[in-house]
């Protein structure tokens, strides 16, 4: 085989041809003949008896081109894309192809180029992070919470229903004078103030009594089913019931209750010091996720549209492979529809994500190469024990499963992370975008003491 013609587009688009030779080519025909003439019958010889020559007489010698040629383009493919070293995204698709007088194929082939990146500032950035200290209020709301949680729930028979309560109701709903459809139950509990029921109705609860019947006034709202959007009901609604969480008493009896803990003051600094902990961490996380932005932001890079797809695409498989939906050979819009999503609601909740999961990519890749970064041996078979341990395999199975090249290149992606959040440092986000610097260049990282956690 033999390449030519290798000529990059715009859009990260590029053309390449590569052309079989003779010997080839008529290997490839010979092949489909053998796969093909058990389904030919030609008179005057049993089926699939028929010589080849015989064949193209009757049905022309190009018969088998066809078959030939869809089996010579996967290995042309691949030669012209060792050859030409070119770097692609996406499937490559076939945009012309030609057997010549001399009977070899000229195959010529469209492909997606994997963007140049061009990195601005990566280093020595800046963003806020939030404290972590914790307030009394917010350790009172926590303990508040866990008590809430061990309520135990009365019945109340001397008062009204109020807001907090959970009521058991009957009701009947009208609509022009006519039961309509869903709107009636019997023993239903409730809870006021969760807003589970359309606007209105428990607002209207709260204030009856055990036994009282009452008719409320309902209008639907206008994005309701679409029989009862916007239209005006009566439920006629009797309370049967209502109950109220007393909560436990706060003291060292509820800290044995719900923890380890002996005394109430040992609990309460336990809850403090893991909202701490907590707050620490989203503080990082935050502070992390905002760094990379910038980073991500200040570099240059035209994105294909296929890697966007590609992403989306393995986002919402990895999502829908929670629930058990891990067939991929099902198409992506059956997937959709299973999930009960369009391909414009995607584009809406989906597509962000996955334009910021490729544009991080791209930045840690670039970085990789603009710092020369490089493993040993032993940091590849430190980084295959942490994969092994996080996923509860052998070091062996990791291996065999990944690949050293890709185990190797999720360690350089690692210490290219950590090269950009470690030169980090806690201040002010900068105002606007600065311009990008050259590839690879950056300004020094700010004194150690100012250097991010």
């Amino acid at each position: 085989m033999i390449l030519k013609n290798v000529e990059k587009k715009e859009k990260n688009l590029a053309l390449f041809q590569v052309e079989t030779d003779a010997a080839e080519f008529e290997a490839a025909v010979q092949a489909a003949y053998l796969k093909n003439k058990g389904n030919i019958y030609i008179p005057g010889f049993r089926k699939g008896k028929a010589p080849r020559a015989v064949v193209e007489g009757m049905y022309g010698h190009e018969v088998f081109y066809q078959d030939a040629m869809d089996e010579l383009a996967p290995k042309a493919f691949e030669f012209g894309l060792e050859e030409s070293k070119l770097q692609t995204v996406g499937a490559p698709s076939i945009s012309d192809v030609n057997v010549t007088e001399a009977k070899t194929v000229v195959y010529t082939f469209a492909v997606t180029l994997y963007p140049e990146v061009t990195l601005g500032q990566y280093k020595g950035l800046s963003a806020p992070k939030e404290s972590g200290d914790v307030s009394e209020e917010e350790v009172d709301e926590e303990i508040e919470k866990t008590r809430k949680r061990n309520a135990r729930k009365v019945s109340v028979e001397d008062r009204e229903a109020k807001m907090g309560d959970t009521v058991t109701i009957d009701f009947d709903g009208f609509l022009d004078g006519e039961r309509f459809e869903g709107g009636k139950a019997e023993d239903y509990s409730l809870v006021l103030g969760s807003h589970s029921f359309v606007p209105g109705f428990e607002e209207q609860v709260a204030g009856m009594k055990i036994g009282e019947e009452k008719d409320l006034d309902i209008t639907f709202p206008q994005d309701y089913a679409e029989n009862l959007a916007g239209k005006a009901v009566v439920f006629k609604v009797t309370l049967k019931g209502i109950t109220e969480d007393e909560l436990p008493e706060l003291d060292d009896e509820f800290a044995k209750d719900v923890s380890e803990f002996d005394t109430l003051a040992e609990y309460r600094a336990d809850v403090r010091a893991k909202l701490e902990k907590n707050k620490a961490e989203q503080a990082e996380n935050a502070f992390r996720s905002l760094i990379m932005k910038q980073a991500a932001d200040n570099m240059t890079v035209e994105i294909p549209q296929v890697m966007l797809a590609e992403k989306a695409e393995e986002i919402v498989r990895n999502y829908a492979a929670n629930f058990g939906m891990t067939d991929r050979s099902v198409p992506m819009d059956k997937l959709l529809q299973m999930m009960g999503l369009t391909r414009e609601s995607m584009n809406v909740t989906i597509m962000p994500a996955a334009e910021f999961q490729v544009k991080h990519d791209l930045l840690i890749d670039a970085v990789v190469k603009a710092e020369n970064i490089e493993v040993s041996e032993e940091e590849v078979e430190e980084y295959a024990k942490k994969i092994a341990e996080s996923v509860g395999a052998s070091v062996e199975e990791v291996k065999q499963y990944f690949g050293l090249e890709y185990i190797a290149q999720e360690k350089k992606r690692e210490m290219a992370t950590s090269l950009i959040l470690d030169s980090a440092v806690v201040g002010e986000a900068p105002a606007a975008a600065e311009e990008p610097a050259a590839e690879g260049s950056a300004e020094e990282p700010a004194a150690e003491e100012n250097k991010a956690e």
